[in-house]
């Protein structure tokens, strides 16, 4: 991908007083400020072949797209990655097979200038932080529209940087690197196994008092226990708290 840019046009005048009224014209250059951008080429690879026809339908419709390749797994994208070399390559991450962060890192050291975006169902805090390990330069959660992903695909494109809103509130630069907020990692770190077990079944949404009845605990300790959980996490209502949960894996366990 290339980017070719004019320059502005503009007039230089001498002062009022050095050229008779009005001032005089002393120089005047005229180019256009008018991009050409050669297209994007985009490797596309999921485990999913609707996902993949329906990503290559609908980001075929943008005249700056080109989808060059599709892969299954992340061992088939490498293959075609060092094949057709394109420009940004959109994998998902929860696949069979080679670990799609592997890949990405074997990709990224052969062809310098290709950029990764992650694609992902889940917001996992290992997840991200591998991606950005990698050198990923985004990941956007499934749930995003396909305009989004446009918008990122041409961010990154151009050498910046593109995350879901929930994740840019997780992460941060130091140094000029960008990674996990180490805070938030270190307050989940600081829960008990029951604490842990507690917000579990919070999250699947039933109310204190169901879950003491399973844990065989008073509605009043299981209280005590919420209050604490979200103490620690610095989470200060049940909704935020059921959210975190989904987002960390713990309402499926």
């Amino acid at each position: 991908m290339g980017v070719r840019l004019g320059c502005c046009s503009w007039n230089l005048w001498e002062s009022e007083g050095s050229g008779g009224p009005g001032g005089r014209l002393m120089s005047r250059m005229e180019t256009t400020l008018e991009p050409v951008m050669d297209s994007i080429r985009i490797l596309l690879v999921d485990d999913h072949a609707l996902v993949r026809d329906a990503l290559v339908g609908q980001l075929s419709e943008h005249v700056e797209f080109e989808v060059v390749g599709t892969a299954s797994d992340a061992g088939e994208a490498m293959e075609v990655a060092f094949r057709v070399e394109p420009d940004v390559i959109v994998m998902d991450i929860d696949m069979p097979g080679v670990i799609c962060f592997d890949a990405a890192e074997r990709i990224m050291a052969r062809l310098k200038a290709v950029k990764i975006l992650f694609l992902s169902a889940f917001f996992h805090d290992h997840y991200i932080e591998k991606a950005l390990k990698t050198g990923a330069s985004g990941y956007l959660h499934k749930s995003e529209p396909v305009e989004t992903l446009a918008m990122a695909i041409r961010e990154v494109a151009m050498g910046g940087r593109y995350f879901s809103e929930e994740i840019r509130a997780r992460v941060v630069r130091k140094d000029g690197k960008m990674s996990l907020d180490q805070g938030a990692k270190m307050r989940a770190r600081t829960l008990t196994d029951r604490e842990i077990e507690v917000l579990r079944y919070l999250a699947r949404g039933l109310s204190k008092k169901e879950v003491g009845g399973l844990m065989h605990l008073s509605t009043k300790t299981i209280e005590s226990h919420s209050s604490r959980i979200m103490e620690k996490l610095d989470i200060h209502d049940r909704v935020e708290l059921t959210r975190y949960a989904i987002r960390e894996g713990l309402a499926e366990a």
